[in-house]
């Protein structure tokens, strides 16, 4: 009955709310882009008149090869009060949104996905949906303007909001001179938008995420050249809302002496029980057993007993695609990550904050994409040509980048271009294996690493009972994978995820789920696959690329621990439990997130390890995660450069529910 009678309000409230009084009609395009690459287009048409607002969107781009597309309309009152919402389509690759409101009496009739219920209206709500598009957030910023600037906006069908005036910038557009007013949305996705509008209300550009957690920024279409400037002032302004809150976070000494926790010498495969590590000026000076090292007078004092004291963690497959994913890695001891990939100004830009202290997060090697052009290809740094690809692998060392990540659409030709020339100004090479090429082909075209375990199963010889590693043709692969030291950051976690029964508790893989920030939930909730066919298929899909991890570790095949990106800061936590799962021992997945990685990224003169000389990177977990890998999750206390911070205002920082 609820879903017969929302029907027929739906059509009833739209098509007869609105009588024929002059309306005003405004129509305009904003441009979709991803990694600063325009990719669609949302279009969309707002009429204005005596009896209130309707808008109609249009929302579509090709990503990767994959079509993306929704459509929205909405009608509110004329004092933007809502009657009706509607959006249905893609937010992403691999997400959709079905959801619907329509208000009648102060009764809103409320469809999500295949659900349907009623609400009482209450004083403040506007519709609105996570990863919407631009137009809605417009009149989102509208409406709290008409409505007196209140702290905070419940959402329909879900959530709330908060929307705050940040200030103003003037840029130059065809050399004069353009105000733009700047505000944040947060609570919509996880984080912190900005928006910027013109001086009549008009919205200029959004830089937001994706449903896949993707940067995204949508232009008004004749603003689109400003957005390499407003990338860098995203960067800038988002770290700047951190700055505030962020002393709580952490505590600065000058000397630090952490006693009596057993100590993780990774390098030597061993442990130092009642140990003492003493800190000055961001740098270890001493690290052994009690009575060996002397404790400084007036020092602060950090007692470990009964906990464990392991190097920071590395998470080698970042994607640092906002601002809050910062204080969300320190909180889970992620210390040094490597960003493989992104916009190259947000990059340089963040980076540039952390290390001038004026933001929270870890430390950044950058690793600069190179795609090649074509309907697959990714970001607008692209070389199709020779000369286009030795100018951006020397573009990215100008600007400290440490290492160049190709990526799908390369041409094999131009993958030695690229690789030859990033030899020759010292950088490795990582990245996908370019589409027509295979593992050993890149490999042997120069990559020094390679990103995700599926480029070694597309090339493994398959028997009628399956997957052989035994097998001499599939021995043959990794012995040239170690004869050529390549790097692997296998990403098991991705698969596991996409993989994942939704029939199954989501906190399988991460217990602590509940903490997540709540507009991540529902993505994470909804990834994974509810045939059983698939669920079935990608149990031996994991199955084969845990063996092969296994294969790799016992034939001394460098392995990289990396993420890329799932549940901010934690997924790495399970990437080792999924390292020991296939077989490795606790102390070796630990390896493959501490010491492995510093040597690889040629840093263990100075880092990945608890030892005199060596950056004061180093985290304190209760329990001991050698006998129990999981126990790697209790991060109680985290150390970057000296600093030391409380993961639990960490989180609260990043927006997660601790």
């Amino acid at each position: 009955m609820i879903k017969a009678a929302f029907a027929t309000l739906l059509i009833s409230t739209f098509a007869g709310r609105l009588v024929a009084q002059q309306p005003v009609k405004d129509t305009g395009t904003y441009i979709i882009h991803k990694f600063a690459q325009a990719i669609g287009t949302e279009k969309f048409i707002i009429t204005t008149s005596a009896n209130g607002i309707t808008g109609k969107v249009t929302f579509k781009y090709v990503d990767r090869g994959s079509l993306v597309s929704l459509k929205a309309n909405v009608q509110l009152t004329p004092a933007l009060q809502p009657v009706m919402f509607a959006i249905k389509g893609g937010t992403s690759r691999f997400s959709t949104v079905d959801d619907s409101i329509a208000v009648n009496s102060k009764v809103v009739f409320t469809r999500v996905n295949d659900s349907s219920y009623t609400l009482p209206l209450a004083a403040g709500n506007f519709p609105v949906a996570g990863y919407s598009p631009a137009t809605q957030q417009m009149l989102l910023v509208k409406y709290w303007q008409k409505q007196g600037r209140p702290k905070s906006i419940q959402t329909l069908p879900t959530g709330n909001v908060q929307v705050s005036k940040d200030g103003a910038d003037t840029l130059l557009l065809n050399g004069n001179k353009v105000m733009l007013q700047r505000y944040v949305v947060k609570g919509l996705i996880w984080g912190n938008e900005l928006l910027w509008t013109d001086t009549k209300g008009q919205l200029l550009c959004l830089i937001t995420n994706d449903a896949e957690g993707d940067k995204q920024e949508i232009v008004y279409q004749p603003y689109e050249s400003l957005l390499p400037e407003l990338l860098i002032r995203a960067a800038t302004y988002g770290m700047r809302l951190f700055t505030n809150t962020a002393k709580p976070a952490f505590v600065k000494h000058n000397v630090t002496v952490i006693k009596g926790g057993t100590l993780v010498d990774v390098e030597n495969n061993t442990t130092i029980t009642d140990a003492v590590v003493i800190i000055e000026n961001g740098i270890i000076k001493q690290a052994g057993a009690a009575g060996s090292v002397t404790v400084p007078a007036n020092a602060f004092v950090i007692d470990a007993k009964g906990k464990t004291i392991l190097p920071g963690l590395w998470d080698m497959h970042a994607h640092f695609e906002q601002a809050e994913w910062g204080p969300a890695y320190l909180a889970a001891g992620v210390t040094t990550v490597r960003d493989c990939g992104n916009e190259f100004e947000y990059i340089n830009a963040i980076q540039q904050i952390i290390d001038a202290g004026k933001g929270v997060g870890p430390h950044i090697l950058k690793a600069g994409v190179i795609d090649g052009k074509g309907p697959m290809a990714l970001g607008v740094i692209q070389a199709s040509a020779p000369e286009e690809a030795r100018a951006e692998v020397q573009r990215y060392k100008q600007n400290g980048f440490v290492q160049i990540k190709i990526y799908s659409s390369v041409k094999p030709a131009i993958v030695k271009v690229i690789c030859d020339e990033a030899h020759k100004q010292g950088l490795t090479v990582t990245g996908h294996i370019p589409i027509g090429m295979t593992i050993q082909q890149g490999v042997d075209s120069g990559m020094d690493m390679v990103n995700h375990v599926q480029y070694i199963a597309s090339v493994l010889k398959r028997g009628n009972g399956g997957f052989n590693l035994d097998d001499s043709a599939n021995q043959a692969v990794f012995a040239f994978l170690k004869a050529h030291n390549t790097v692997i950051d296998p990403t098991l976690g991705v698969f596991e995820i996409g993989y994942r029964s939704l029939k199954d508790s989501i906190t399988t893989i991460e217990p602590a789920f509940s903490t997540v920030p709540l507009p991540m939930q529902p993505l994470f909730l909804n990834t994974g696959a509810s045939d059983d066919s698939e669920v079935n298929r990608g149990k031996r899909v994991m199955k084969l690329f845990s063996q092969i991890v296994n294969q790799l570790n016992t034939d001394s095949i460098t392995i990289v621990a990396g993420t890329d990106m799932n549940f901010p800061g934690l997924s790495l936590f399970r990437e080792l439990e999924l390292y020991v799962d296939a077989g490795l021992t606790p102390m070796q997945a630990i390896k493959t997130a501490t010491i492995t990685p510093a040597k690889v990224m040629r840093m263990q003169a100075k880092t990945g390890s608890i030892a005199a000389g060596k950056n004061a990177d180093i985290i304190i977990v209760n329990g001991n995660p050698l006998q129990n890998i999981r126990s790697i999750r209790n991060v109680e206390t985290v150390i970057k450069n000296g600093d030391v911070y409380s993961p639990l205002q960490l989180h609260r920082l990043a927006g997660f529910n601790e």
